[in-house]
């Protein structure tokens, strides 16, 4: 998975929504992109399409909860410029006093461990690129609560506070770490995978809200980001649609 005087961006959570509108823009602006995602059927044909288009992409299935499997995955690399910590996602609505702990802990496992997993694997090959930047796809939700967020809350700010001690341990070597912190995203999947499949509950989310943020958005502000040049760290980019002040305070015209 090398491509001489091509940088390579590996972007984690691939097969829809923020990921795979960053692999995209990521791609259009020169790298050559490297999906990984469970559901090796749509990283494949999205790998194929980027392709189609003039640009360079490959599709990897991977779950990066599976400590092995990223090992594995991080051994066909000497170097990389871009690592993008996409993969992640919410499960339920519920109260902390009646949560479900598993909920919580698929939450944490994707959210954390996962991105955790697959940063310590690529992490030598970032730093053997001279110029390697690690972003993090955290969640307004990890910088402010809310009712009935507590568990994604939690480990939002778990993959938080990864980025912010990450920064702060490898300060002086050539690798920057970027967080960035969307608000309200309208994506195909989101709140309907958070809400198992409930069209109606997921549809609550946003009714009223003229514009939320798209996918394409939120890519575009990594792709910024990732294509400062070197000495400039975004540390942290929080992005919201105009509509939301806050993660209780949206306008909604209904």
């Amino acid at each position: 998975m090398t491509a001489a005087g091509t940088p390579i961006a590996v972007v984690t959570g691939a097969s829809s929504g923020i990921g795979a509108a960053t692999a995209r823009q990521l791609a259009a602006a020169g790298y050559r992109v490297v999906l990984t995602a469970r559901r090796k059927d749509r990283i494949e044909a999205l790998a194929a399409e980027i392709n189609e288009a003039g640009h360079q992409a490959t599709a990897y299935a991977l779950d990066v909860t599976d400590r092995a499997a990223v090992d594995e995955f991080a051994t066909a690399f000497r170097t990389l410029a871009v690592l993008v910590n996409n993969a992640g996602g919410a499960l339920g609505a519920d109260p902390v006093a009646t949560g479900d702990p598993d909920d919580w802990r698929t939450m944490y496992e994707v959210n954390v461990i996962g991105t955790l997993n697959v940063t310590q694997a690529l992490l030598p090959a970032l730093t053997a690129s001279g110029d390697g930047t690690v972003v993090v796809l955290s969640s307004t939700a990890g910088h402010s609560t809310y009712e009935g967020g507590a568990g994604y809350v939690a480990a939002k700010n778990g993959a938080r506070v990864l980025a912010e001690t990450l920064r702060l341990e490898i300060v002086g070597t050539p690798v920057r770490v970027i967080e960035i912190a969307p608000g309200m995203v309208k994506t195909e999947e989101f709140a309907t995978t958070r809400f198992r499949g409930d069209t109606d509950k997921a549809a609550k989310v946003y009714a009223g809200v003229a514009e939320p943020l798209t996918a394409d958005d939120v890519a575009d502000t990594i792709t910024w980001a990732c294509t400062r040049p070197p000495h400039v760290n975004i540390d942290l980019l929080v992005v919201r649609p105009r509509a939301q002040a806050s993660n209780t305070k949206v306008h909604r015209e209904l």
